[in-house]
């Protein structure tokens, strides 16, 4: 492994004339460095010849347009646009021209280069081709409207702004090629850019070029190489018309706007921009706030629309070199564990580059008093090196260093894997869990992030006016015939019917604004178990808040109905989590109650660890943990029946349940953790209803590897969830829909092509007809820039968007289906990758607003369909509690709550 500073980014030439062959200590040092050089590539043309992926009745398919002159499949699918939108990476900011086209015909040099014309425009023209794509279409082959129809229509305001495209606009793709053969990415760019006046506007990567105006089919360019004054003969081929929606289209597109935020004078940090000439510093909680814009561009149903959301940068002000100082002054001993538990795995910032690094491991054996080898042989340490690079003077030179790994770039250039960093240069991004728990720190982040949905399109307009206002920005798209529009985009929206809450007795309350809390109160509950023999467990300090309590939590319960005999109260001398894990194991070897109840001091998670270990996997049995502070609440009464009607829950209890009629739908919902004790390790819980009103439930957990496919273990458990509704009905469901969290965009191909395909074989095989059963599966995002407006307030719950910021190649839908007091707003989107049901769009987009309504843990509407919501629940809890699958003792009911 070699070991190498962490270096700046070198730039590609800006048209000025050719440097002399770099052969100085300085420009090999550049060359050695693992970030020095990053030229911007926007992609290269994929080759056809995968076959297309067979559809059935309900899939998407891989469809590749572009061969042989497919036109009618591109308007079929609605042009083929894949929202594929590239993350800005640092450096390599001299890939466009600036010049103005001097139109085909010219044949002027400029500089020290000649050129050629071989072929006219007109020719370019009849020999035109559309770049083969591959185009990833989830929308079903059945679907040819997906928009709903129910409920009021409005209009509403949404964070993109319209790019409109001025006439004759075109993304051409041309091949570039040198003869003599030239390597050097950087060299190619500048012999090339001797020609700009000749080429207009042009985006060039070292081999492939991308321009708005059509040029010849093949030009042949002269320059001179000036570090060994080599002729060197440049031929530009056209290669094809790039279609609207392609990859390298929108990637074209993203690059042309990280142009536009450099030229405010932005900061690149990771993937980001972010201004810190307007940080707002926090000095008594040493952190600064960096405000930022997030923004992609892409295809949407009729228009390319550039979404642009508000975003933060928290940023410590102490080094890394400080908390190692700090450590080491409270406890010298334990200094180094100390130092690796708190920095391995956080983010860290290097303010010399504004690049962002992941420490993996810290070498207490290296200190910057080492030295590295530069590429020319030479050794430089790392103190000398950050002095004449940076001209940064490092204090302490007895500090260990950090390693990070390279970059993948950088490994497959030859260079070493590792990175060593310097603490003292080194400053950490984000939160630590104790950060998150101080309240006072939380709210005063809240009230510079928490933007109020009036406040927020404030920021976005004035942000778009910067844009339109920077004469270069506004130069920058006027060459590539582009103007971005000055106003937010507003689309039409539906608001659906409010739900009514069934309760007890088939009594019902009207919902508003999605909550019930009020009309809950005294409401007998659906299904309500007895609870006869529980344990409530308390340290004997706290023991006079036990009775006080357990008679409000009796009462309240006789209210809705929950038969709640007293518990056996058993007194613990403190509360550490090894007192708790002794006293819980002297209880259950004895006998098992319904239900284990732990009051505790604080919320120290390795407490509520031990219990949680010892009752979902040592001794199973449900358990409910609550603080001691709780208990002497002002407002008791409602905090004590929500306790209730979580312990009614774990039980097998219901409180309330929505009209869905349905017959045979079962309802899945399946989400992902990552483990945070095993870094490669994750846990995926599948949650699934097993009767008719949604109200009793299935539920597995398995661990994985990071990365690992999931197809088998989702299927088996889809398995389990229909033996287990059979088990209960005595029949099969004959619908299943299937809600799955926790995909990135870019694995939903593997979802569709791996999962689907499993599950759908192994109830082919369950079922023993696929006719049988009907199926739909549907992706779930939470996470997402797009922002609704109303009225400069936040939207109804309710909101339903299916058109205009919505994709031409899936069946996909927005809802938003919580109301927000504080703050903007964010929708949950969903698209809809496979489906055999026969419903169609409004009563698929209505039953997901209804199962919003059924998550127990609160009266109010959630953001993703309850079955979805209890599986990250449960997903949760054991991937950062027990860190094993829970017993199959406790799979019937919701004891994860």
């Amino acid at each position: 492994m070699s070991q190498r500073g962490a270096g700046g980014r070198g730039r590609a030439s800006r048209g000025r004339a050719i440097q002399k062959q770099t052969s100085s200590t300085h420009q090999q040092e550049q060359q050695q460095l693992p970030h020095a050089q990053a030229s911007t590539s926007i992609g290269t043309v994929r080759k056809p010849g995968q076959p297309a992926i067979q559809s059935s009745t309900g899939r998407g398919v891989i469809q590749r347009v572009g061969e042989k002159g497919d036109s009618a499949a591109i308007a079929q699918i609605g042009r083929g646009l894949e929202k594929l939108s590239i993350q800005p990476t640092a450096g390599g900011s001299g890939d466009a021209g600036a010049g103005a086209s001097a139109g085909a015909g010219t044949s002027t040099g400029t500089g020290n280069g000649t050129l050629t014309i071989v072929a006219s425009g007109r020719g370019a023209a009849r020999g035109k081709r559309i770049l083969p794509a591959d185009i990833f279409v989830t929308k079903p082959n059945h679907i040819e409207n997906k928009k709903g129809t129910s409920g009021i229509h409005k209009t509403i305001t949404v964070n993109y702004f319209k790019l409109l495209k001025l006439t004759n606009w075109a993304l051409c793709q041309y091949h570039v090629d040198f003869s003599p053969e030239e390597d050097r990415t950087i060299v190619r760019k500048a012999l090339l850019k001797v020609h700009q006046k000749n080429i207009g506007a042009y985006i060039f990567d070292g081999t492939v070029m991308y321009t708005s105006r059509r040029l010849s089919d093949r030009m042949v360019f002269t320059s001179t190489r000036q570090s060994d004054e080599q002729h060197i003969t440049i031929t530009v081929r056209l290669v094809a018309d790039v279609l609207v929606g392609d990859a390298h289209f929108i990637q074209f597109f993203n690059i042309i706007m990280r142009k536009c935020y450099e030229g405010l004078n932005l900061k690149l940090v990771g993937r980001n921009y972010f201004d810190p000439g307007s940080k707002i510093v926090l000095p008594e909680h040493k952190l600064e706030l960096w405000p930022g814009y997030l923004s992609s561009i892409r295809q949407h149903e009729r228009d390319i629309l550039m979404c642009v959301e508000i975003s933060n940068k928290i940023m410590r002000l102490e080094t890394l070199g400080d908390i190692l100082n700090n450590l080491y002054r409270e406890d010298s001993s334990r200094f180094r564990e100390n130092f690796c538990n708190t920095v391995i795995g956080t983010i860290v910032l290097t303010d010399y580059n504004n690049n962002t690094y992941r420490i993996e491991d810290v070498d207490f054996s290296a200190t910057p008093s080492n030295s590295f080898p530069l590429r020319n042989g030479e050794s430089i340490t790392y103190i000398d090196y950050y002095k004449k690079k940076y001209d940064i003077q490092i204090r302490n030179r007895k500090h260990p260093m950090l390693v990070t790994r390279s970059r993948t770039r950088d490994r497959q250039a030859g260079e070493g894997d590792r990175v060593y960093l310097v603490p003292e240069l080194c400053r950490t991004t984000g939160l630590t869990d104790s950060m998150r728990e101080n309240y006072k720190l939380m709210s005063s982040l809240a009230v510079e992030t928490r933007l109020q949905p009036g406040k927020r399109i404030e920021k976005l307009l004035r942000f778009n006016n910067r844009l339109l206002g920077e004469r270069a920005i506004v130069q920058e798209l006027s060459e590539w015939n582009l103007q971005l529009d000055d106003k937010l985009l507003q689309i039409p929206a539906r608001q659906l019917l409010n739900e009514k809450i069934y309760f007890g007795g088939d009594i019902f309350a009207n919902t508003e604004q999605g909550d019930w809390t009020r009309a809950m109160m005294n409401k007998k509950c659906v299904i309500s178990p007895r609870l006869k023999e529980w344990v409530f467990v308390i340290s004997e300090r706290d023991r006079s808040l036990e009775q006080g309590f357990i008679s409000t939590l009796l009462k309240v319960s006789a209210g809705i109905q929950f038969q709640m005999d007293k518990p056996k109260s058993e007194y613990i001398r403190d509360d550490r989590p090894g007192t708790y894990n002794e006293r819980l194991e002297q209880i259950l070897s004895r006998y098992v109650p319904q239900l284990i109840f732990c009051a505790v001091s604080n919320n120290r998670s390795d407490r509520y660890s031990a219990i949680k270990k010892k009752c979902c996997i040592d001794r199973p049995v449900p358990s409910q943990v609550c603080l001691t502070r709780t208990m002497t609440h002002r407002n008791i009464k409602s905090i004590a029946t929500k306790i209730a009607i979580q312990m009614s829950c774990k039980l097998g209890g219901a409180p309330w349940y929505v009209d869905i009629p349905m017959e045979g739908l079962m309802i899945i919902g399946f989400d992902v953790c990552h483990d945070t004790t095993a870094k490669n390790k994750d846990f995926g819980a599948t949650v699934a209803t097993l009767n008719r009103r949604m109200t009793q439930y299935f539920s597995a957990v398995n661990a994985h590897e990071t990365g690992e496919e999931l197809s088998s273990d989702l299927s088996d458990n889809i398995c389990k969830s229909v033996q287990a509704y059979y088990a209960l009905n005595k029949t099969l469901p004959g619908r299943i829909v299937i809600y799955r969290d926790g995909v990135g965009e870019g694995q939903v191909p593997l979802v569709m092509d791996r999962e689907v395909v499993q599950i759908k074989k192994k109830l082919d095989g369950l079922y023993g007809d696929p006719d049988k059963y009907k199926m739909a599966f549907i992706i779930v995002t939470k996470r997402l820039n797009t922002r609704f407006f109303e009225n400069n307030d936040n939207p109804e719950p309710g909101t339903v968007v299916d058109d205009i910021i919505t994709s031409p190649i899936k069946y996909d839908f927005f809802i938003v289906s919580q109301k927000v007091r504080q703050g903007t707003v964010t929708p949950t989107a969903y698209s809809v990758i496979y489906d055999t049901l026969g419903m169609d769009p409004d009563k698929i987009q209505r039953l997901t607003y209804k199962l919003t309504h059924m998550y127990y843990n609160c009266s109010n509407t959630v953001r993703v369909p309850a079955p979805c919501h209890y599986a990250h629940k449960l997903a949760f809890l054991v991937s950062k509690f027990i860190h094993r699958a829970p017993d199959t003792q406790l799979q019937n009911t919701l004891y994860f709550l």
